[in-house]
């Protein structure tokens, strides 16, 4: 029951996160937005990370923690600008496939991989493929999906690279040494550089945008986190369900319509991506 509801918890706060991002976006731009919110995660992950003290281990896991922080801050920037041409449900089952690309880093390096984890992933890149070259009904004004598809993929591999680096940390560190790496790293390498440029942009209707998205990537990393502590699989499965989550309220809230073929592409993506946690 517990990993049921984190799972959900999980898929919540990353939907929800991914909608106020493809707002933010339009508006303030993909560096400015990503800033913002590693700023506000850091100021959330702070008292925590005062409160566990300094953990055992921590100089060894250094690098893992570098390439958990450049993976997700990098993934963030690139799906920032994927929302800024594309749709989010196009672009959400594919950011779901984070957990699929660590899977591949993990057989690349040395795991054995299954037949059928094997066949899952070549399902997903169908999908992709399908999703990017689908017609669209109903295309939104500046729209790109290629390039949003493309730019998404991007974001999907980073977030991947950072998802098996994180692994490796969850069994070592605290969560909220866990949850440092991209924090620390989005503001020393965006929100400080942009700062001291003049370039780093809020505007009264994005702040609470930008606000949202601290706590929800924050809340949704915490909850996976618990959740896995009791069934991986479970949380992993509920947690992936974040895409079909993002892009029902993005018809619901924005009016972004799919067209068939793309329903078809995306729903290839869901279920390719809840099948490879099951069987993982």
């Amino acid at each position: 029951m517990i990993s049921i509801v984190f799972g959900l918890a999980t898929a919540i706060m990353f939907a929800a996160s991914s909608l106020v991002s493809s707002r933010a976006v339009k508006v303030i731009g993909s560096w400015s937005s990503a800033a913002w919110t590693m700023l506000v995660g850091l100021i959330i992950t702070l008292p925590f990370l005062f409160a566990s003290g300094i953990p055992d281990g921590l100089a060894e896991n250094t690098g893992w923690m570098l390439v958990a922080g450049i993976g997700n801050v990098g993934g963030l920037v690139l799906a920032g600008l994927g929302y800024r041409v594309g749709k989010v449900g196009v672009i959400t089952p594919i950011l779901a496939t984070e957990g699929a690309i660590s899977a591949v880093i993990a057989a690349i390096l040395g795991e054995s991989i299954a037949p059928i984890v094997a066949f899952l992933l070549m399902v997903i890149v169908v999908g992709i493929v399908i999703a990017a070259v689908a017609p669209d009904p109903a295309p939104l004004e500046h729209e790109r999906p290629v390039l949003a598809v493309a730019l998404a993929t991007g974001a999907a591999l980073a977030f991947g690279g950072s998802l098996f680096a994180i692994g490796h940390l969850s069994s070592a560190l605290p969560i909220s040494w866990v949850l440092l790496p991209p924090r620390l790293v989005g503001v020393a390498a965006l929100t400080i550089p942009l700062a001291l440029t003049g370039r780093l942009l809020l505007t009264r209707g994005t702040t609470p945008l930008v606000i949202s998205m601290g706590f929800t990537e924050v809340i949704g990393f915490t909850c996976f986190a618990i959740g896995a502590q009791y069934e991986v699989a479970v949380t992993s499965v509920l947690a992936s369900q974040f895409a079909p989550i993002a892009a029902v309220m993005a018809y619901v809230l924005f009016k972004e319509r799919l067209g068939r073929l793309q329903i078809t592409g995306v729903a290839i993506l869901v279920v390719a991506v809840t099948a490879l946690s099951i069987a993982s």
